[in-house]
């Protein structure tokens, strides 16, 4: 029971604090009109990059050892 009350307000929170982060102010329409200016370079690097597998294996490894310190501590 405790961990599904956990869960609950884990996702709630996440969902608050989405909505929250994601409102537009009121009332400001020139933001709305006028195309941000925006300025792309590209650099290439000498070392070469992380490939997006390896780092979805890193997060996933990163993610999996706080799940087992959270169930440690609780």
């Amino acid at each position: 029971m405790r961990r599904q009350l956990v869960s609950l307000t884990i996702a709630a929170s996440a969902i608050v604090a989405t909505g929250l982060s994601a409102s537009p102010a009121v009332g400001d329409e020139t933001a709305a009109n006028t195309a941000p200016t925006v300025a792309v370079q590209r650099v290439s690097l000498p070392i070469p990059a992380i490939r997006d597998e390896v780092a979805m294996v890193l997060v996933g490894t990163a993610l999996i050892g706080v799940a087992a310190a959270v169930r440690r501590a609780s």
